[in-house]
């Protein structure tokens, strides 16, 4: 029997058949996965921390070499997980990329150097940029470009953030009168580093990242001009659009230099294609740093984003989707943790909010840098209310896994509202999916069952899709009738809808009690002292 053994071994390596990899690029982590391309399975993956730092209160900032560097170190990783596993790394036929949305970075084309750490999406330093930009448009007005972008204008999004750096550091004002200054946003800094970088390296970006520039205009599908007068931005200086999926360069270093990369989405845009969210009407929530949600197009009425779903394909219509988003989702759990040190783990937070199954009354507006959608408000801030004598941390515990579902039924009303479509269900993905307790709450919330699949990393999984399928490569099938049926776990409701519109109603109070919060103008204190 032992004698067949190592042959069992190279005949399943035989069997394989195609691999595609991911690059998965968070705003905390760094991950490198590859899946089989005929039966969607993960076969091995690695995972790199990434340093956040906050320079003064608001700003949030990550080094583009340490991005970097944790994207080789990843690949590097999980090439040696695969050979100890027995697999042939020379069958990874692909690598997609999938990003964190809107992070801003400026480098030198000539000496390939970042001129300035990345700008994280979620940073609001450009707080008084966007205000000067309102104030610029006819009535004050800060959906003035969203016929043309389908955005607001906001701190969120890349055109603010690259006008900060020109406006606010020497490096990249100098760099861009000199043209030497490239501008992209991660998806970009990393296809031009692995493709050759200031060698060759190709200067590109996809149609959904660019849709979250406010540069891009999403009828026509590229750059717009009069966008970029608008915020004085040279078009020069910007990468090249291209589709979600098709062949942008080969990589040109590391365990797997030769193969394409073939496949870009921006993380929620990559989420709506692992999720097979192909069809009009289909929902899907990424609890992450941040909840999204997706849906296929339309101009919002209710304060969401319309935004580029993805175009799999450079002859390929382009899709649309509604977004809405919370700004913070995952970081109300690392605030428990580490800044409130109420709990050690994630994992504990569940178990807390378990042991009293309710937050009496208690209710938490974690809006620490604003209100996201439908609200659009940067003055609110971070509210807990309805406290007692009784209120212990597990209540507030409790009160925090909530928020989460009560910030996602926000979106989801108005995206019914906008759409005309009521969901029958909602499909979930990301890390904070694990937690059952949440899962539960967000059924009873919602009044709809809640579906999330067993194989939790949808993200890139939609990334090495769309690599897999490029043309040129084509070892992955996007035909509805070739997708694998994914697995999935289904909470359904399990309180009385009364009961979950009362607390919905208490938590619309508390929303209203955390705006207006920041606000510039001076208060008065009553006994005619100026507070500030």
């Amino acid at each position: 029997m032992n004698d067949t053994m190592p042959m069992a071994a190279s005949s399943n390596r035989i069997m394989l058949g195609p691999l595609v990899a991911a690059i998965d690029q968070g705003t905390s982590s760094t991950r490198f996965l590859v899946f089989n391309a005929k039966t969607a399975e993960l076969l091995s993956h690695h995972q790199v921390e990434i340093k956040q730092s906050f320079p003064k209160e608001g700003w949030v900032e990550e080094d583009p070499k340490e991005i970097l560097q944790s994207v080789y170190e990843c690949m590097d990783r999980t090439c040696e997980k695969l050979t100890q596993l027995n697999i042939d790394v020379s069958n990874i036929k692909a690598v997609g990329v999938t990003n964190q949305r809107e992070t801003t970075l400026v480098w030198d084309k000539q000496t390939g150097e970042p001129l300035y750490n990345a700008i994280v999406w979620l940073d609001l330093r450009t707080q008084s940029t966007v205000e000067r930009l309102i104030n610029k448009t006819p009535g004050k007005n800060k959906n003035h470009l969203k016929d043309k972008t389908g955005l607001p204008i906001s701190t969120y999004f890349s055109a603010v953030k690259l006008r900060w750096l020109m406006d606010n550091v020497e490096k990249v004002h100098e760099a861009v009168l000199s043209h030497r200054a490239m501008f992209g946003t991660v998806d970009s800094w990393l296809i031009w580093c692995l493709t050759g970088g200031k060698n060759g390296g190709v200067h590109c970006t996809d149609v959904t990242n660019a849709s979250r520039t406010m540069l891009f205009n999403i009828h026509t599908m590229d750059w717009d001009p009069e966008l970029c007068i608008y915020f004085d931005i040279p078009m020069g200086i910007l990468p090249k659009v291209r589709s979600s999926s098709e062949i942008y360069g080969l990589m040109k270093s590391g365990p797997l230099t030769g193969v394409p990369i073939s496949g870009c989405l921006g993380d929620q845009s990559a989420a709506l294609v692992g999720q097979m969210c192909f069809k009009d009407g289909q929902a899907k929530n990424t609890y992450g740093t941040g909840c999204f949600l997706l849906k296929n197009p339309v101009m919002s009425d209710h304060g969401l984003l319309t935004t580029v779903a993805y175009k799999l394909g450079r002859d390929k219509p382009a899709c649309y989707a509604l977004e809405g988003s919370v700004a913070i989702a995952g970081a109300v759990v690392r605030w428990l943790k580490d800044n409130l040190g109420i709990i050690q783990t994630s994992t504990e937070l569940e178990k807390l909010a378990a042991d009293v199954g309710t937050s009496y009354g208690c209710y938490f507006v974690p809006a620490f840098s604003g209100l996201y959608a439908p609200y659009w408000e940067p003055s609110a801030r971070g509210i807990i209310c309805g406290l007692t004598q009784f209120t212990n941390r597990s209540h507030l515990a409790f009160a925090a896994l909530e928020a989460v579902c009560f910030q996602t039924r926000e979106i989801l009303d108005a995206m019914n509202q906008d759409s005309g479509i009521n969901l029958s269900q909602l499909q979930v993905d990301g890390g904070m999916t694990s937690n059952r307790l949440l899962m539960q709450l967000q059924a009873d919330i919602l009044c709809i069952p809640v579906v999330k699949p067993s194989m939790p990393e949808t993200t890139a999984l939609g990334a090495a899709m769309a690599a897999g399928a490029a043309e040129g490569v084509s070892v992955w099938s996007l035909n509805p009738e070739d997708l694998t049926e994914v697995t999935s776990e289904k909470f359904e409701p399990q309180i009385n809808p009364e009961e979950s519109e009362l607390r919905y109603a208490r938590w619309k109070k508390a929303v209203q009690r955390a705006m207006n919060w920041e606000t510039i103008e001076p208060v008065n204190s009553g006994n005619g002292q100026k507070l500030a």
